[in-house]
């Protein structure tokens, strides 16, 4: 899931540490930089856009299939793109501003969709970095709903709407929603 990367549009949280212009240009470079460095014969990616009319941007690489966000909250959004991104599974969505993520990382996610209905990458902020579902058509009707983003409790919030599923947890990464979240990953 990506947003194009356009000044007081991107990373709202971290611009009040480090300015809107300084943010945006972050979160360019990152995204472009995520990109480049998944790009693997063993998975297709689709760039989920917003705002929907960036679907356009040239901002993004042409050669990448695109789908609209569509509207609703992050949950319905989420939801959304993975039952349209590839509805026969299974599919992994992950967010744009972790800058550790690599192949080993995706791979091993894919992996664990062998064996599990759901995977998830936990992020050092108590919300994740990845969802993963085997079947994304078989998903429950409410998957997402309730869930406090943005908040430590994205990821229980999140489980807790998949009740008896085979659920798993890959590795944990750090994401950038703040200054200080971007100075930790720098050092």
């Amino acid at each position: 899931m990506i947003k194009e990367p356009r000044p007081g549009r991107v990373k709202t949280r971290l611009a009040q540490g480090i300015g809107t212009i300084p943010a945006t240009w972050w979160f360019r470079h990152q995204s472009a930089r995520l990109i480049r460095s998944l790009r693997d014969p063993r998975w297709q990616i689709v760039l989920a856009v917003a705002p929907d009319q960036a679907i356009t941007s040239r901002m993004f690489p042409a050669d990448l299939a695109r789908l609209p966000q569509g509207g609703g909250d992050l949950g319905q959004r989420m939801k959304r793109m993975l039952q349209s991104a590839a509805p026969f599974g299974p599919v992994c969505l992950i967010g744009a501003d972790i800058p550790g993520i690599n192949r080993a990382h995706i791979a091993r996610a894919f992996a664990a969709l062998g064996s599990h209905d759901v995977a998830f990458g936990p992020a050092t902020d108590g919300g994740y970095w990845l969802v993963g579902a085997r079947h994304p058509a078989r998903l429950p009707h409410g998957l997402f709903h309730g869930v406090r983003w943005s908040s430590e409790h994205a990821l229980p919030d999140s489980v807790a709407t998949l009740p008896g599923w085979r659920i798993v947890l890959t590795e944990t990464l750090r994401d950038v929603d703040t200054a200080a979240d971007l100075r930790q990953t720098s050092s």
